[in-house]
């Protein structure tokens, strides 16, 4: 369960370091988006939150007692129908096929895929593709969904689309903590703000005192988009 902790954090790989010393908090509560320049280190700090990953030095608690969920900038689908891709899940976490008919059903119809329902998943479009993985995620009800860059492969219309399932997943109460490239984005959903630099927490803030005015220098940087590595 929340909070999840990360203290004294590194992490490498092939020898580089990606990050250094990262220590943060993530409580229940509005959806928290890690942002900063390419490279930065957000994909991997996802990984390490979810637990796909291990930190080379330091811990990060309570990874193992969290009901967490993960959706990556391109889905990973799986080779059957679009209620297919949600029943196996739903199937592997040991629900009866009756609760599976009912979540799948009520997930679709959120995500706006009920009429696709028999299409193959790999046939939809890029959007259809990331509301499918959405909707196969929350789901299995996490307490924590991690998004990693879920919206950017997509037109501004898919964007939309997407975004109002995040706000409409966070409003259930689930903690979504995701990265994004796009600091509208970051404004649109964020109530917390992780910005990341060179593989350190440089700050993390409510987003409204974040935006109205960064407490470094760095970060002021990045939001006038002069910090790009």
């Amino acid at each position: 369960m929340l909070p999840i902790r990360a203290e004294a954090v590194d992490y490498a790989a092939g020898g580089v370091p990606i990050l250094r010393g990262v220590t943060l908090t993530l409580e229940a509560g509005p959806p928290c988006l890690i942002i900063g320049p390419n490279g930065a280190g957000k994909s991997v700090l996802l990984r390490l939150l979810h637990g796909l990953l291990r930190p080379a030095a330091g811990r990060i608690t309570p990874a193992a007692a969290i009901r967490g969920a993960m959706v990556f900038q391109r889905p990973v689908l799986l080779r059957r129908s679009v209620l297919g891709n949600l029943r196996y899940p739903l199937a592997l976490a040991g629900l009866g096929r009756e609760e599976q008919a009912r979540r799948a059903a009520a997930a679709l119809d959120r995500v706006g895929l009920a009429a696709l329902a028999h299409r193959p998943a790999r046939r939809l479009s890029g959007g259809e593709q990331q509301r499918l993985a959405l909707a196969r995620a929350a789901a299995l009800a996490p307490d924590v969904l991690f998004l990693d860059e879920p919206c950017a492969s997509l037109d501004p219309a898919a964007t939309r689309a997407v975004e109002a399932i995040i706000a409409g997943i966070a409003a259930e109460g689930c903690k979504i903590v995701m990265t994004t490239h796009d600091l509208g984005q970051a404004r649109r959903l964020a109530g917390e703000v992780v910005f990341l630099n060179r593989g350190r927490v440089v700050e993390q803030s409510p987003a409204a005192a974040f935006f109205a005015g960064p407490a470094s220098a760095e970060a002021a940087a990045f939001l006038r988009g002069e910090l790009l590595w």
